[in-house]
């Protein structure tokens, strides 16, 4: 999955602006699942032509917004959204995600985890 960020310098909002724009609006509607890992700073200005600055005031403007968060030298990625326990189930899901990619499962093995533990805590 890539970003796929257009700036349109000819725009009348700022760059910085048309790429928080972009990004919150992927993340709000799900094109950018919880956990996506973004780009850095430097890596997103490079790709777009951007000043790293220009990249980085975007950032903080996401991360102020709770669209994304930054974990340390983790890098930063898209946040949950909606309410706490939906954010806490999906901070969760993704904890679970990169830890079943880590031990090497394909996505329907990790799925049939899921679905084994689901009809285990709920029934059916």
């Amino acid at each position: 999955m890539t970003l796929k960020i257009v700036i349109d310098q000819g725009a009348p909002d700022a760059p910085y602006e048309q790429l928080r724009a972009q990004i919150a609006g992927r993340a709000r509607s799900g094109r950018l699942p919880v956990g996506y890992k973004l780009p850095t700073v430097r890596g997103l200005a490079e790709e777009l032509g951007l000043a790293t600055n220009t990249v980085a005031k975007a950032y903080r403007a996401l991360e102020a917004d709770g669209v994304i968060e930054t974990r340390g030298r983790n890098g930063t990625f898209v946040a949950a959204a909606g309410d706490a326990s939906a954010r806490l189930a999906a901070t969760a899901a993704a904890t679970y995600a990169r830890e079943a990619h880590r031990l090497g499962l394909a996505r329907d093995a990790a799925r049939a985890v899921v679905e084994d533990a689901l009809r285990a805590t709920y029934g059916k």
